[in-house]
Order: structure tokens, then sequence, then C-alpha cells
């Protein structure tokens, strides 16, 4: 249950749906087993799982917790070149003649189109909270392609949805690459991790660097000659770590050990469903805490309309 990233997205003129209602709307796109031509396929599913009866839609003192599963067949670039090369000599050896780039055009779709439904699936969960008292969504996905594709998912269901990212007024690479090189610009409840990322403005590639001192004269040295931070490793104490990206994502993220022990401690018997409600609101006040103060630490959230427009 517990978020690894955060994709966040900023809610404008949200439809107002009960939970009754979104939860029919949701099972109207409700994921699908897939047909043999069908190359991937994205609907909604129960973020308990069997365990949670088939259940969309959790809704506990405003949040909101629905998943997404998307399924892709897996067909390797290099199985189907073989197949299609293989017809291809067959060809040229049978008929004494080269075979036409429209022709191995027509020969790859062909092939693509009978190897397909022996493709191995690969199905993948993508969870999504939406704070409703705040109109704010943040998606648990690796990529922002992923979570753009759940939130296309979500517009569909509602029929519209005006989202933009979440921005702040100072740009997290500005903030980041302040934070390493003036200690005293650090807000006084940040902490530094072990973990960042420099980018130049040229071509001179990206410096990554794990466990390591951001404190050291090389990581000084290295911001003098004009390298950005592009992602850097904070921590909340009591709260959460993570790696900051400049587009404000959130990756890596680990809860804190008193957030978890507290979960620990809640009895909720055998009944699965229960703890992953409990659990997730648990996750959901610390993440709206901590994307409050994250934001207050890049001087405030720019204000954006439904166009993305500041």
């Amino acid at each position: 249950m517990w978020f690894k990233h955060l994709h966040l997205y900023r809610v404008h003129a949200a439809v107002q749906l009960s939970a009754e209602q979104l939860a029919e709307q949701l099972a109207c796109y409700k994921n699908q087993p897939m047909g043999n031509a069908d190359a991937r396929r994205l609907g909604w599913t129960a973020p308990a799982g069997r365990q949670g009866g088939g259940q969309l839609l959790h809704e506990i003192q405003g949040h909101r917790l629905i998943s997404a599963l998307r399924k892709e067949r897996i067909l390797p670039a290099s199985v189907v070149k073989e197949e299609v090369d293989d017809l291809v000599a067959e060809i040229e050896a049978t008929e004494g003649r080269k075979v036409t780039r429209k022709e191995k055009t027509a020969l790859k779709e062909k092939v693509t189109e009978d190897l397909l439904p022996r493709a191995f699936v690969r199905s993948q969960k993508i969870d999504l909270w939406w704070d409703t008292e705040r109109q704010l969504i943040g998606i648990n996905a690796s990529s922002r392609i992923r979570a753009e594709d759940v939130l296309d998912l979500l517009r569909e269901t509602l029929g519209s949805l005006s989202v933009t990212p979440l921005a702040s007024q100072t740009l997290p690479m500005r903030a980041m690459t302040t934070w390493l090189g003036d200690p005293a610009s650090r807000p006084a409840d940040l902490q530094m991790g072990d973990q960042v990322e420099l980018k130049a403005k040229g071509d001179d590639g990206v410096v990554r660097g794990r466990q390591v001192d951001l404190e050291s004269d090389e990581m000084q040295q290295l911001l003098e000659s004009g390298r950005q931070a592009s992602k850097l490793a904070l921590n909340i104490e009591g709260q959460l770590s993570f790696i900051l990206h400049d587009d404000l994502a959130l990756k890596s993220i680990r809860f804190g050990d008193a957030l978890i022990e507290v979960a620990d401690e809640l009895d909720d018997g055998d009944d699965a469903l229960a703890r992953l409600e409990s659990d997730f609101l648990l996750m959901a006040e610390c993440l709206r805490d901590s994307v409050e103060r994250i934001v207050e630490w890049l001087g405030g959230e720019v204000q954006r309309n439904s166009e993305g427009q500041s």
C-alpha cells in the first residue's frame, strides 16, 4: 500500500461526485481481459485485490484511493525481426528476387499480429491518491508517462478532468542547488540525504553520487563549476525520506519508522481490507503534510488555471 513514488497534480474545478457516483463511473471502465489483438490495456482494478471484494474505490476522511491495472504484451523486437528475416530469405530464395521495403513492412505487421496472442503479458498496478479537500492528486508511478496514462483514464472515466502538474514558485533545481551550496539557506526542518545528481549546462554529462558526503569540498567544486542539482535525497524527520526530482516528483520514498510502527500497532485482526484502509489513511495524511512542507520550502505554489497558465 505504501507509495514508493509520487507524481503530483493540482485539480482545477473538480467534478463533484459522491463516492457512490464515482464508484459507478469507475465500474464502467473496469479492467477487462485482453483480446488476442490487444497490445496493451488499461482499466480500473480493486486496490485491495480479491480480498477487497472487488471494491474499486476507498474513501476515508476525504482521501480517495483508486488503482489502475496496466497490461501489456511483451513481444521483443528481436523476435519479430528474426521471424521477418526468415520469411524474407525464404521469399527471395523461392522467387529469385529482392523483397521490397513495402513488403517487409507488411510482413512485419503480419508477424506481429500472429505472434501477439502468444506473447507474455506483464501487469502493473498503479495507485492514485486523491485528496478531495485540497484537490491534490498523487500517482504512485515510476515515470510521469505512466502517471499521465492513469490521468487520461480518469479523465475519460469522469468525462472531463482539469489538472496541471503541481508547480512551485522556486524551481526545484534552483532550490536544490542553493541548499547544496549554502547550508544557511536550508529550511530548519529540511535534512540532507546522501544521494545527488548534478547536471551541467553544456554537454559535460551527468554526475551521480550515492552514499556521498554532500558537504564535501569535491561537491562544492562541482557546484562552483556550474553544475546544478536535478535530483537530491532529502529527509523530513519522523515522516519520510525521498529523492526530490527537478519536476517536483518524489521518488524512492521511505516512510519513517515511527509511522510504520503506528501502522503495525493498529489492531485490524485478519481483516485485510481494514488494514489497507488504515494504512492508506496514515500514508495519505503523511503525504499531505509532507507535500505542503516541500512546497513551502520551494516558496509556495504557482497558481495556474486549467490551461496551465500562471
